[in-house]
């Protein structure tokens, strides 16, 4: 697959590309020049499994908060510059593990230069990011349009102008808030180059439109073996990213680990609140270290069986419930004792 053949790319203590592990990112929405704010919201984002953080510094004081914030988290940095070069080179000043420019918004070739120069001295990564709300004027003429072609283009036509400086530590990123033209635009760029790649569906809109258009988007591609890290965009909490993103690379067999829920529509026989259930175990199996599948079904009648694959799973009936493990029933439960007969099994599971 294309990804066990990118270039390997170091990013603080991280390292994509290559083969390894497709990695989480997220981006904070807090103003990055408070500090005590933006470490705040990394931590929240650390703990929900963010690997890669990304913060936007627009200014002076954002650029010198960057050392602060270093000093308090424990995933890599990475400074999101728009416009204006010198706060890329502050930001590496200040400690930043990676930034993500446009070679074409930072203005002339010896700017250009300038950043390059300090990221190859302190051999920063240098992610080249593209949108396609931002395509070049003459590419749109020339492809009649907004296109796969056009973003692929203006991409490598960015990435060629560092390489031209002397400097290939490089992660590219092509973004479209349309789902299929992102995906076709990937297809086309992986032929052209082995540069590790920053996945992403831009300006996926809401949590559940979002999660929607972003799942479909980044499943495509992660199973086509393109992307190796990946952000799913979201107007929202991004804490929301980070447990989308793990969700769409557990679904997908790239990411083992944590508690994989699944329940069961809810029909004509479901007696409990199915839906409060379903939700209460899911956040009460969150934090919860067990690579376990865990159903929650809404009947005694065909719980069990449809609960066979699970590890363990809860069915609700009338005024009690069912524990079953293997799709065997262990006992009966009073409906209101499920949610902790379950989670004082998942406690002491392998202890038994």
């Amino acid at each position: 697959m294309y990804r066990d053949h990118t270039k390997v790319v170091h990013i603080g203590d991280r390292v994509i590309g290559g083969g390894n592990p497709v990695l989480i990112q997220s981006m904070t929405n807090t103003h990055t020049e408070d500090v005590a704010a933006t470490v705040a919201q990394i931590h929240r984002l650390e703990q929900a499994g963010c690997e890669i953080i990304r913060c936007t510094v627009p200014t002076e004081e954002a650029a010198k908060a960057i050392s602060e914030i270093k000093k308090q988290i424990h995933i890599p940095l990475v400074a999101d510059i728009h416009f204006d070069y010198k706060m890329a080179i502050a930001a590496m000043e200040n400690g930043a593990d990676k930034i993500r420019i446009n070679p074409g918004n930072i203005g002339s070739i010896d700017r250009v230069k300038a950043v390059v120069e300090v990221a190859k001295e302190r051999n920063i990564p240098i992610r080249v990011g593209v949108n396609s709300g931002s395509l070049e004027k003459d590419l749109v003429e020339k492809y009649h349009g907004v296109t796969a072609e056009g973003i692929v283009e203006s991409a490598l036509d960015k990435v060629h102008i560092i390489e031209d400086l002397g400097y290939d530590n490089l992660v590219i990123s092509i973004k479209s808030s349309d789902v299929l033209m992102c995906v076709a635009a990937h297809e086309k760029l992986v032929k052209e180059t082995n540069y590790p790649l920053h996945v992403g569906i831009t300006e996926s809109g809401t949590i559940m439109s979002g999660n929607i258009k972003s799942s479909i988007g980044l499943g495509i591609l992660l199973h086509e073996g393109i992307g190796d890290t990946i952000r799913v965009s979201l107007t929202g909490d991004p804490v929301e990213e980070v447990k989308s993103a793990k969700l769409i690379l557990r679904t997908l067999g790239l990411r083992k680990g944590g508690i994989e829920v699944v329940s069961c529509p809810t029909c004509g026989r479901t007696n409990i609140d199915l839906i409060g259930l379903a939700n209460a175990v899911e956040q009460m199996v969150a934090d919860i270290p067990l690579d376990l599948k865990v159903a929650v079904m809404g009947c005694v009648v065909n719980g069990p069986g449809e609960a066979k694959e699970a590890d363990i799973g809860i069915a609700g009936g009338k005024g009690e419930g069912l524990l079953i493990k293997k799709g065997e029933v262990i006992r009966k439960v009073p409906e209101e004792q499920l949610l902790n007969t379950l989670r004082e099994e998942l406690l002491n599971w392998g202890n038994a």
